[in-house]
Formats: C-alpha cells, structure tokens, sequence
C-alpha cells in the first residue's frame, strides 16, 4: 500500500514529462489508469515512464471511446495531459465538460510555455524551456556554451515535478472544498520558479549575469575536473570549514594564495592549478583520497557505474529490472526501502478490467472491438 493509494488518476497517453509525472504518482501508490492510442501492441520495458499504470486503448475519434474516458474521469481524482493547448478541448474532453460532470477533479495540464501567452501554441524543448526562463544561463563556464543537462532543468524538474505537485495540493483542496481545479503546470514556469534560490544569492551580488563570476560557476573549489584516466570528479566545498579540510588533505594549506578562499582575482590561477594537480592521478586516487570525508566530493559516474557505486547499492537506488536500468520510487516512507515497481503494461492490458469496474457488459465490449472503439 502505497502513500497515494485511494488516489485515482486518468494519463491520456503523451510524450516525456506528463507521463513521467504519471510514473511518480504510480510509484507512490495512486491507480493511474493510461488511456492509449489505438495501433499498439505489446509492452516494452524500455519504457519506464509507463511503470505501475493500468493501461486501456481507446480511439478518442469515436464518441463512445470519448464517452468511455469521461465515465474514467467521473470517478478520477486527477487527470493528466500533456498536448498542446486545444487539442483536449477539440475532441470533447476539456476542462469545462470534465469538470461539470465531476466538480472535484483536478485537470492537470503540462506544457512547454503555458496554456496562455505569445509562445502558447508552438513548439518546443527542454532546452527551449530552460533558455526563455533563464534556467539555462548559469549551465556552463565563462566563455563557453551554457549546457543544461538533458531534461532534467526543463522537463522533469520544471514540468512533471511541479505538475504532480499542483495535482496534489488540488486534490487537497478538493477533498476540503468540494471544488477541483485546473493545473496549468507550464515548464517555462516551473524552471523559471527553481531559479529563486539563485535569484536570492544574484539579489546581494552573488550571482552576476555575467558566467564564471560567481562561487558556483567560477570559483577553483566549486566545479568538475578531469583526471589522469580520462575520468571526472566534482568538488564543491562552499563553507571555510570543508574547504580548509580540501587544501589540507591535498596538501596544499601551507602560505599560498589557496587560503584566502574567497578573493575572486585567484580563482582563475587557483582553477588551473588543481586541473593541474587532479589531472597527475586516476580518479580511483581520488576518489580513495576524497570520498567519505567533509571536503564535498563526488566522482562524476555514468548511470552504469552509479548503480554499482557503494552508496547507491546500500539504498538500492538504482536496479536492473528485465534487462533495464531504472530508479526505484522516490521519495522514502518510514525508512523502507521501495520494491520493485510494477511492470511496464502491455497496451490495453486492463481494458477489460476497467470496463467491469464502469458496470460496460461483456457484450458491449465485444461489440466495442468490432467496431474499432477499443
């Protein structure tokens, strides 16, 4: 039983990161039934985004398909959609049809810039989304292209984590109210509302619009720097206490400019100094000179070796399930470790199932197929 278990939602089926806020819901127990389109066959397991969801197929350009998905959405909590602005409101599944028939649903919608604004209707990306909201600025070294990593920033951070969190504060407020809403949960929002933090240190001077300037992307003692094996490692002691503990353990804190912590005008001197020093031994050396101490210190892993990492395998964080590597559900309740999920469905695996639960007889469905519905 899972936290979220009583919690109902309908997906209708999308690309990225709707149905990755789909899969985090599942993780946590809520029933997400994924509404798929018709053509497909079988399950692959590559797709993990579509772990633990109950899965119906149904041609949304019949009326007694769409019929079908309202009768879902009557008894849901929550639905999920991620296409562009219209194009529920265009097959007859909207907001305002969905929420008169069930007062309480929350509709939760995922776009890349929004439901409303200049940009609304076109196309876009991650990196898109990143850029506009200034996400993306600080992605880089002075001089060089910003580079936010693939998806995360934008997609996953920006849209499906804040998309489950407004289905979830609706939720609550249904259940209190009586009254559901509509989540417009656009990426360019969510990444831009990340930024406060950065925003808070830019405000007294810590964060210049110009790159490289600052701790976090110019300072010699917060960054990544290469080995002798081509391998990487990631250093970040901000606090005097971490960073004394570095120089001392690099053997490097004895009347040199590496004391004065803070003067920015050594930092680019300091910065090839320790690319010079990291560089004369394998990130193994350093990773067993390092890791385990108070100097905030990571090697950089490719997901293989993260999964095998010593770390990751104590909290079982990262497994292999039918031949696919994936993470299990996160966050953790009452220090137990998350199970497998459930399995990748095949499509319109529990069609027949969720039919039974809509009271559809065995002779409705049968005539369903026949006619292509299902």
């Amino acid at each position: 039983m899972g936290v979220l278990s009583g919690v109902k939602i309908v997906e209708f089926e999308g690309l990225g990161p709707a149905p990755f806020c789909g899969m985090l819901l599942a993780d946590l127990g809520a029933d997400v039934i994924l509404i798929e389109r018709k053509g497909k066959s079988g399950a692959a397991p590559a797709e993990i985004y579509k772990r633990g969801k109950r899965s119906i197929v149904l041609d949304l350009k019949q009326d007694e398909a769409k019929e079908v998905a309202l009768k879902l959405l009557d008894n849901a909590d929550a639905l999920i959609e991620g296409l562009r602005p219209g194009v529920m409101e265009r097959l007859g599944l909207g907001p305002e049809i969905a929420l008169k028939r069930n007062k309480k649903l929350v509709y939760g919608r995922l776009t890349g810039w929004g439901q409303t604004g200049p940009l609304a209707h076109n196309a876009g990306h991650d990196i898109n989304y990143a850029s506009l909201s200034g996400a993306a600025w600080y992605a880089g070294e002075a001089g060089a292209a910003p580079v936010p990593p693939p998806t995360l920033v934008g997609d996953i951070g920006g849209g499906a984590l804040y998309l489950a969190i407004g289905i979830l504060a609706g939720i609550m407020r249904a259940r209190e109210t009586g009254e559901g809403t509509v989540v417009d949960a656009a990426i360019v929002d969510g990444s831009a509302h990340m930024m406060n933090l950065i925003y808070s240190l830019r405000a007294v001077g810590g964060m210049p619009d110009q790159r490289g300037q600052s701790m976090l992307d110019g300072a010699h003692f917060y960054g990544a720097y290469q080995c002798a094996d081509g391998g990487w490692i990631s250093i970040g002691p901000l606090e005097p206490k971490f960073y004394m503990e570095l120089i001392e353990r690099l053997g490097l804190g004895k009347g040199n400019d590496f004391l004065a912590q803070y003067e920015t005008k050594n930092w680019p001197a300091l910065k090839e100094r320790l690319a010079e020093l990291f560089s004369t031994k394998p990130r193994e050396y350093w990773t067993d000179k390092l890791e385990g101490t108070d100097v905030c210190f990571a090697p950089i892993l490719s997901p293989s070796e993260a999964k095998d990492h010593p770390h990751m395998k104590a909290r079982d964080s990262l497994r292999d399930i039918n031949g696919v590597l994936q993470a299990v559900a996160a966050p953790r309740f009452d220090g137990k470790t998350p199970k497998d999920p459930d399995p990748v469905p095949e499509a319109g695996q529990h069609t027949d199932e969720i039919l039974n639960e809509l009271d559809v007889t065995p002779s409705e469905i049968a005539q369903w197929r026949e006619q292509g519905v299902l």
